[in-house]
């Protein structure tokens, strides 16, 4: 916590690990400070050892909030909403909530990895695009699918939810890596729909303390 209280991010405009977080303190209006990590910048500022010591696994995002630090965005995410449930990104029902972690933990564990800086790196320059495109065509293809099935408006019935902060930034990374989004009706739809919404626009990587200018919107 900074001295006037408020939160304070660890972030990466382009990480979308940190833009789910950016989402949810957006909805949630939680005033915060970011202090930005660049992941690429000197090698990495995510390697130095003030930022171990935040985040032994050098990843953004670390939250510092209510006298502890947390990384991970999905336990970051369920913090927040334990601990200021509103609005809630996690349905009563507990069948729906099943399905809202289902969505996150496909995207946030079965496909986002597999895009990392440090998974890249090992993959090699010129396999960089086809790795990609693979991964994120292998996880929609089964997004779809599920989304087909729970989906109203967003990922999970019609209420904004853990689920849809997690879609969001797969979305950007999969255009970003040249993925054909023709295939995916339903991913695409939902997306759009988030898209409109304030919380995803001002947390959008366009729009960040760290975003380089020729990228800024």
């Amino acid at each position: 916590m900074t001295e006037s209280g408020k939160p304070i991010l660890y972030s990466y405009f382009r990480s979308s690990c940190s833009w789910r977080v950016r989402i949810a303190l957006a909805l949630k209006s939680i005033d915060y400070e970011t202090i930005p990590i660049n992941l690429i910048k000197d090698g990495g500022q995510q390697f130095s050892e003030e930022f171990q010591k935040l985040n032994p696994m050098k990843q953004v995002p670390a939250l510092k909030i209510d006298g502890t630090t947390i990384g991970q965005s999905l336990a970051i995410i369920e913090y927040l909403e334990e601990t200021r449930p509103t609005p809630r990104l996690l349905p009563q029902d507990p069948k729906k909530r099943a399905h809202v972690r289902m969505i996150s933990d496909l995207i946030a564990s079965g496909i986002q990895p597999l895009q990392n800086l440090s998974v890249l790196k090992e993959v090699g320059q010129e396999n960089q695009l086809t790795w990609a495109q693979e991964a994120i065509n292998f996880g929609f293809n089964a997004l779809e699918h599920i989304l087909q099935t729970t989906a109203g408006k967003y990922c999970v019935g019609n209420e904004v939810s853990m689920a849809d902060l997690c879609l969001v930034p797969q979305v950007a990374n999969a255009e970003r890596f040249k993925v054909d989004l023709t295939p995916y009706p339903t991913i695409s739809r939902i997306n759009k729909s988030l898209l409109a919404l304030e919380a995803f626009q001002v947390s959008h990587p366009c729009r960040q303390p760290d975003t380089p200018p020729e990228l800024r919107a």
